[in-house]
């Protein structure tokens, strides 16, 4: 019971972190990119991983964490595909419309379910479908606006989803096979994570902003705003790598578009950005079917547990049945030899 209270302080702990610095970020950007023009933004998300990747270095030389080796293959191409995955993203967002980009990313957590259905044999109830359903349709509403379809940016979109639904499956499956922790996995994979967007980041900010990140003039307050950017990072890529690894990508993908509401919400208080009635409804809507998949997921974990525990109790059972069944035996032929 220790363990199990322990373990649910656990994930609470990691997904109010991942709530409150992914949200942080996001108004941070917001106003680095949009108000102070620095719209390098996968540049910067390299910066973020190297900026993670020697703080939990540093973190490990003061043995803070223990660092365990996994193999570098795996590390490798789990980092790659990572990167390839955020660079992606952002050349979605650059050849799409917002809502389109948006659609892009309500389209991650079906398409998750799915590849754990068809691969993993995952079960899902009808209830969480619906509760997940009732998000996305939340989300759409409160978020989505036009929908302008070109090829490539749907083929963007297409490489955009699979890319990240097979990389946080792979984020949760790899803590649980290889037993390591949220922070080993993370110290590993950031360098790899980082290398390839910091020699594509560059190209890929080009492209799409006709703008060289090394020709931009860098005032202090700019400065400023990237290293509080990168020092947010650090939590959020933490905590990202936390609540998959305690939790399901599923899980991850919904507390994902949580925080879009709960952006939403800060931009029109703080930042004064237009509201309407049906970014209200859809924000209500989608905390309601957040609500409710939480509710039908701790309903199945208890479940879960007490079928666990009364499978347990009939092994420890059938354990010692034997035993005492064997010593009636051999009293019994003790008794006849006497006799």
């Amino acid at each position: 019971m220790g363990e199990m209270s322990s373990f649910q302080l656990g994930v609470i702990g990691a997904l109010f972190l991942s709530v409150a610095s992914s949200v942080s970020i996001v108004i941070c950007n917001k106003a680095l990119m949009s108000n102070l023009g620095f719209p390098f933004a996968t540049t910067l998300t390299s910066w973020h991983l190297m900026v993670t990747f020697c703080t939990l270095h540093c973190a490990q030389r003061f043995n803070m964490f223990e660092s365990k080796s996994i193999d570098t293959k795996t590390v490798m191409l789990f980092g790659i595909l990572n990167g390839v995955s955020i660079g992606l993203l952002n050349l979605s967002l650059g050849f799409n419309s917002i809502g389109f980009y948006q659609m892009t990313k309500l389209a991650i957590i079906p398409f998750t379910v799915l590849l754990e259905t068809l691969f993993l044999k995952k079960q899902f109830s009808q209830k969480i479908k619906f509760s997940l359903l009732l998000l996305l349709v939340g989300v759409g509403i409160a978020s989505v606006t036009d929908l302008q379809l070109n090829f490539v940016g749907t083929i963007l979109s297409m490489l955009a989803i699979v890319t990240t639904c097979v990389g946080q499956i792979l984020t949760n499956t790899i803590q649980k096979k290889l037993n390591v922790s949220s922070t080993q996995l993370l110290y590993q994979s950031a360098p790899f994570q980082a290398a390839i967007l910091f020699v594509s980041g560059p190209l890929v900010d080009q492209f799409l902003t006709k703008r060289n990140v090394f020709a931009y003039k860098y005032s202090a307050i700019v400065l400023a705003f990237i290293i509080l950017s990168c020092f947010i990072s650090v939590a959020v890529n933490f905590s990202t790598f936390m609540v998959i690894g305690k939790t399901s990508p599923v899980t991850y993908q919904v507390l994902g578009h949580l925080k879009t509401c709960l952006v939403l919400a800060f931009g029109y208080t703080l930042l004064h950005d237009p509201f309407t009635i049906r970014n209200i409804f859809g924000i209500l809507v989608a905390i309601f079917g957040m609500g409710l998949y939480s509710y039908f997921c701790t309903q199945e974990n208890k479940k879960k547990q007490s079928v666990d525990l009364s499978l347990g109790t009939q092994m420890k059972e059938k354990d010692s049945t034997p035993l005492i069944a064997m010593q009636d035996k051999e009293s019994h032929e003790a008794k006849k030899s006497l006799v």
